[in-house]
């Protein structure tokens, strides 16, 4: 009997060791595919970037609009073109304008014409009150006599002081037909670039008075020397913002690529619009001058500002931080779960003081609910960012 018994016993225990062999083996779980970081010194920055698209300025730039209207009889400018100050931009139909410009020197010589004969005369009756006034002594002429021609010099002495008034006059009404004249020839009121052109021969255009938005400007002409990054950055960050400091351009017009500047102005107010983040204006000039003067104004731009730096410290991508400040790292084919203290930090790398050594694998595979504490791997990849 006891036999029997201890021979169902082992029978029992065989089949439940072969349960957990056909566990530990076929029904084994497979080991999840991550891919890792290896903990390696390097350079790590601290950075702030914009909160909201940036975009390429220029310090001097114009939107330009004849301050007459007409017809658009030549366009020198052309868009993209390279102006000098003084050089003719757009010039309208202008015979209306010179046509009342030769009206009004015609009236200014007719004024100069009239001015000599009033004065003559005048000059006239006072050499004959001076002859009359002797003979009214001798009593040959009569006093009447004497005060008509007085009053007759002083009359014609008045016409000659009012046509001298009347040459101001016809001389202050050319210089307004002059001025209006030129006023029909638009021109670069410095060196630029012509950015756009809204018009073309032939067109009738009206002024564009400021405030009237409705009415767009003819011509955008912008100086290639004095290109700026406009970037607002998030109203937490204004204290850690200082003109001087380096920072990173990147351009959606170039891709994978970056730009190194310098911060030259922080906005001294924070914006404050409604159903908007508060933010406050960085700008930056690139570092490449000649590079620079090649942009549009317009065009969207992000700045990273950098501002402060490390060489040679551990480090590890930053998206590889979990919630706590922890990492898992792979130990002997599975996900053991560190605690980290980091440093400087921003989008790329985080620098790590404790809790890593150099060497260490990180996981970064963390997208996948499998990933865990304790997870059984294998390490399928390992990325340098």
């Amino acid at each position: 009997m006891a036999s029997k018994s201890l021979r169902r016993a082992l029978w029992v225990a065989g089949l439940l060791a072969l349960a957990v062999l056909v566990r530990l083996t076929v029904l084994r779980p497979a080991a999840v595919p991550v891919t890792v970081f290896k903990v390696a010194k390097g350079r790590v920055e601290e950075t702030v970037t914009n909160s909201k698209a940036g975009t390429v300025k220029s310090r001097r730039r114009a939107a330009l609009s004849s301050e007459l209207g007409g017809r658009v009889e030549s366009l020198p400018a052309r868009k993209g073109s390279h102006v000098r100050k003084g050089d003719v931009l757009l010039k309208i139909v202008d015979q209306d304008y010179r046509a009342q410009l030769a009206v009004q020197e015609s009236a200014l010589l007719a004024a100069r014409a009239a001015r000599v004969e009033a004065c003559r005369a005048a000059e006239q009756l006072e050499r004959d009150v001076g002859r009359n006034r002797e003979l009214a002594k001798k009593e040959v002429i009569s006093p009447d006599v004497l005060d008509q021609l007085v009053s007759r010099r002083d009359a014609t002495a008045a016409a000659c002081d009012a046509a001298a008034a009347r040459i101001a006059q016809a001389e202050a009404a050319r210089d307004v037909a002059r001025v209006n004249l030129e006023k029909a020839v638009l021109r670069a009121p410095f060196d630029g670039v012509v950015g756009d052109v809204t018009t073309e021969v032939g067109e009738w255009i009206t002024p564009s008075p400021p405030g009237l938005p409705m009415i767009p400007a003819v011509i955008v002409l912008f100086d290639p020397d004095a290109i700026y990054i406009s970037a607002p950055m998030d109203e937490a960050d204004v204290g850690k913002v200082r003109v001087g400091q380096p920072g990173r351009v990147t351009i959606d017009a170039f891709p994978g690529r970056s730009f190194p500047a310098t911060v030259v102005r922080v906005a001294p107010y924070v914006l404050d619009v409604q159903e908007q983040n508060r933010t406050f204006e960085t700008e930056a000039e690139l570092s490449d001058a000649t590079f620079a003067r090649t942009l549009l104004p317009g065009t969207s731009a992000d700045l990273e500002v950098i501002l402060g730096s490390r060489e040679d410290t551990l480090r590890i991508p930053s998206y590889a931080l979990l919630e706590g400040g922890r990492v898992l790292v792979v130990e002997k084919g599975r996900l053991v779960s560190r605690t980290v203290k980091t440093g400087l930090k921003n989008w790329q790398f985080a620098e790590v003081t404790s809790g890593l050594s150099e060497g260490d694998l990180v996981t970064v595979s963390l997208d996948r609910a499998e990933v865990k504490e304790g997870a059984r791997v294998r390490v399928e990849g390992q990325t340098q960012k």
